[in-house]
């Protein structure tokens, strides 16, 4: 498998105080977050001045976290916040290169709706929208739309792959100068350049047309979050951008070559795929700093909203009924995301850790790889990523916000681009031509050109 080549690629994951789980807690962070609109505009401009590929928004359709009065009385931070294609769709307007990617999921949501919603923020912010494309792995998302259980996971991939598929074809209605809007002859479009979709599968009947031009990138970027099996191969097949959780550079190298690998059967190259794990940086300008920063914020922590954290990924386990000291006990196979369970499991058994342990483990990351050092030691090891096949670039996860951005900004951007590892100047307007992607030709050209 051949190695990244050329320069990394960043994005900026917001939450709304930050990734770590007491974020909101810290004295540093803006813990009105989710709902003040000022604040994402300000990081949406740091992101742009520093040149970030994209801006990252994950999204779910339900509250975590409600089911017991201790998660109550102690706030988890997730309660209220925005609906991320609304906010992105304002950031657009005080933004003009950096890239939007939203999460939608295909297991509470029609193609339509999202064919049409991504492809107006598309036109919205000039070529700059990206679908992450998930299936939900939460059960109280189900008990929003008239279910008291969640999707059975081969149901939601099944289900995904069918929906994407959608989406695309909803993408194609429209040739590119289908639209002539004359106004001597009063044609508006070309009528032979509009394409119904006539879609009928196991889960969708969806005719067409999609309502909205075709997008000025063709098709929004793809981008997928999953790494099951399912997952991987949804990936392979469709999508243009992996966000994935690694702790370690052998098993993101191992993921790497697996999944590009898996990109020829579908007629694929390894250049149409990014790979961008996720990375939690704590920086210092010493390492006892950094040290001393990561210690701060995993005091903040209390033991309910860290065994919150852990038993979506036990099954039917309950763990508030074993000892916090204690070992993980055996969990059942989760309904939810398999493989940040396997992860879980994996990182217990291995570094023989208990449940408190554990949790505070992942309080900040959750899976993702976490980081604690000066700018050096950070982007030692991001280049070594980047440059040994494990890694085309990065989704920043920042601590707290928006110290945690700005610092990255600060110290850690300045760093890399001495290396030659990252761009001082955009190359273009698109997303795709932010993350070297090509455009995708429409059908009926496609078809022209092959005569």
């Amino acid at each position: 498998m051949s190695k990244p080549t050329g320069q990394l690629k960043l994005g900026a994951f917001l939450y709304p105080t930050g990734h770590h789980i007491a974020a909101w807690r810290h004295p540093q962070a803006q813990a009105d977050a989710g709902s003040n609109f000022a604040h994402y505009a300000e990081l949406a401009r740091i992101a742009e001045a520093a040149k970030f590929d994209l801006i990252f928004m994950a999204d779910g359709v339900g509250t975590r976290g409600t089911d017991t009065e201790a998660l109550s009385r102690t706030a988890i931070r997730y309660v209220a916040q925005f609906e991320p294609l609304t906010l992105l769709s304002a950031l657009a307007a005080v933004t003009e290169r950096v890239g939007f990617v939203a999460t939608a999921s295909t297991t509470y949501n029609e193609p339509y709706h999202i064919a049409r919603k991504f492809a107006s923020l598309d036109h919205i912010s000039g070529g700059r929208a990206g679908w992450n494309l998930v299936t939900s792995a939460s059960e109280d998302e189900a008990h929003n739309f008239n279910r008291d259980h969640h999707v059975a996971h081969a149901e939601r991939y099944d289900r995904a792959e069918e929906f994407a598929d959608v989406v695309r074809g909803l993408w194609d209605t429209w040739e590119d100068d289908a639209f002539l809007r004359d106004k001597a002859s009063g044609i508006y479009y070309d009528p032979s350049k509009q394409h119904l979709l006539n879609h009928r599968g196991t889960h969708f009947k969806v005719r067409g047309p999609l309502n909205v031009a075709r997008s000025p990138q063709g098709h929004p970027v793809i981008v997928q979050a999953g790494s099951s099996e399912p997952g991987k191969d949804l990936a392979a097949r469709t999508a243009e951008v992996i966000f994935t959780a690694h702790q370690n550079i052998e098993d993101a190298r191992a993921f790497y070559r697996d999944v590009k690998g898996r990109l020829a059967r579908f007629g694929r190259s390894p250049e149409d795929l990014k790979i961008m794990p996720g990375i939690f940086p704590v920086i210092g300008k010493t390492e006892s700093e950094a040290k001393e920063k990561f210690e701060q914020i995993q005091e903040l922590i209390h033991p309910a909203v860290g065994l919150s954290l852990l038993n979506g990924m036990a099954g039917d386990v309950d763990l508030s009924k074993y000892p916090l000291d204690g070992p993980l006990p055996e969990v059942t196979e989760t309904n939810g995301s398999k493989s940040r369970q396997k992860l879980m499991v994996d990182l217990a058994s291995r570094e023989n850790l208990t449940i408190r342990q554990l949790y505070l483990r992942v309080a900040g990351a959750r899976g993702h790889w976490q980081i604690v050092g000066t700018s050096e030691q950070i982007v030692d090891q991001m280049e070594e990523w980047f440059t040994t096949g494990a890694a085309d670039g990065f989704n920043v996860m920042p601590p707290h916000l928006p110290a945690g951005l700005t610092d990255f900004v600060e110290y850690v951007v300045p760093e890399l681009r001495r290396r030659g590892l990252f761009r001082t100047e955009y190359e273009g307007r698109t997303l795709r031509s932010h993350l070297g992607l090509r455009e995708p030709q429409h059908p009926a050209r496609s078809a022209v050109a092959a005569e």
